[in-house]
């Protein structure tokens, strides 16, 4: 069922759902949801291919050569280890799937890609039963798989090719599987994904590209999501000027040989989705995998603040964030300079979902509009209310911050207040006096 979401200038919605706006002053029930969800469309060897698929901070840990063809800890895999030591889960979506998959006389790979072109199969007679044979699947010189039987129709599909059930089995030495091919990323497949990721719950999206048109793509689809449809999430992207609070603009380049100069997008997509509600990016140290330009001055260090440029800079032996915001530049009236900081949006964010969630799940189409109804629907809004401040991410709250009433006709409702969002700690002056 399509459901209405997003921000209001009038009580003119046609489509059910809550409406939300956060002005600066002149997902069922009152709890919080846990952060950590990362999403991120990726050119892969090796991986499912036209979906979305989840992966855990342990599967990547403990199932990575299954999953993407690599060990966790190889070079192909960097962007992803920088990611998940921020992120606990992480939706992917493969960008160059639809390719073709490698193949030999007995075997084809399960998907499609380059990575498949480093299998081989190898067919041994059983040392204790001659008439049988033993068929080992190798990923480079690694044995992945094992199986001992009469004809090649008893073999069973494993983690990494389907076998052909028709194939004579004779001994041979070890036989690569060759032909794979990763496919073509164009725009299609970037919107492919799009289309894809947008019934998923995320707290960030991360999209390590570095040519305008794609860039501008996801920038337009987080305006659309946030405003429209009231899925509030952030954008990292590398060397975008979007003036968006919803778009996170990495500056520094990765500077590793035969990388991706957007490698960076990984780790802040990683940190800033794990960032809890109540807690900043700010001085956070780098802790990944890639050589990172941080050849700045003072004076331009200072100019990328004013330009909404996440920034990292070297302190001493470290590399850390500088300030923790977003690409919003230009503010007006009722989006102010709060609003540049990225631990404000992830408080206004996680209240929108929690909200927009609550109603949905629990009111929607089952609480009466009445005084009751709405005194509950009140009570519950007070209750992710306190349950924030008492975290410290909001203060000086009170139950009289959220007022409700019956909106224009008697299905709707309107709901007004205020928060005061805490930052934390960024700037110290201090004066002593000494006698």
């Amino acid at each position: 069922m399509a459901l209405g979401g997003g921000s209001f200038t009038t009580q003119n919605k046609e489509l059910p759902g809550a409406y939300i706006n956060f002005v600066s002053a002149a997902s069922a029930s009152a709890t919080l949801s846990e952060r950590g969800i990362a999403t991120m469309p990726l050119e892969l060897d090796w991986g499912k291919e036209g979906e979305i698929f989840e992966i855990s901070n342990e599967e990547f840990r403990k199932n990575s050569l299954k999953i993407f063809g690599y060990n966790f800890d190889h070079d192909k895999m960097r962007g992803l280890s920088d990611l998940f030591l921020g992120a606990s889960v992480l939706y992917a979506y493969r960008l160059n799937g639809g390719g073709t998959k490698a193949t030999n006389s007995l075997a084809t790979a399960l998907y499609s890609g380059t990575r498949g072109n480093d299998l081989k199969t190898a067919i041994q007679v059983n040392a204790d039963a001659p008439e049988k044979f033993d068929v080992i699947t190798y990923l480079g010189e690694r044995e992945m798989d094992v199986q001992t039987v009469d004809k090649a129709k008893d073999l069973i599909a494993n983690d990494f090719v389907q076998f052909q059930a028709d194939a004579e089995l004779a001994a041979t030495a070890a036989t690569p599987l060759t032909g794979g091919t990763n496919a073509t990323v164009d725009g299609t497949a970037h919107q492919a994904y799009l289309d894809q990721i947008e019934s998923y719950t995320f707290n960030t999206m991360g999209v390590a590209v570095t040519d305008e048109i794609t860039k501008k793509l996801y920038v337009a689809y987080n305006k659309r999501l946030r405003d429209e449809l009231g899925i509030k999430f952030q954008l990292v992207l590398y060397d975008m000027t979007a003036d968006y609070m919803g778009v996170i603009n990495v500056k520094n380049r990765v500077t590793d040989a035969n990388e991706n100069e957007a490698g960076l997008v990984y780790w802040v997509t990683g940190a800033e989705s794990g960032c809890a509600v109540n807690k900043s990016c700010q001085n956070k140290r780098y802790d990944g995998a890639f050589a990172v330009d941080t050849a700045f001055t003072q004076s331009q260090l200072k100019q990328a603040v004013k330009k909404g440029e996440f920034v990292l800079h070297r302190v001493n032996a470290d590399i850390r964030v500088l300030e923790d915001i977003n690409s919003l530049v230009n503010t007006t009236d009722t989006c102010g300079d709060i609003f540049k900081d990225n631990q404000t949006v992830r408080v206004i964010d996680q209240l929108g979902n929690e909200d927009a969630i609550l109603f949905q799940t629990k009111y929607l189409g089952v609480v009466p509009n009445n005084e009751s109804g709405r005194i509950s629907l009140w009570s519950d809004l007070v209750k992710i209310r306190q349950l924030l401040q008492d975290m410290g991410a909001i203060e000086n709250f009170t139950e009289a911050d959220v007022t409700i009433a019956q909106g224009d006709n008697k299905k709707s409702v309107v709901v007004s207040g205020s928060i005061t969002v805490v930052n934390a700690m960024s700037k110290l002056y201090m004066t002593m006096t000494v006698a």
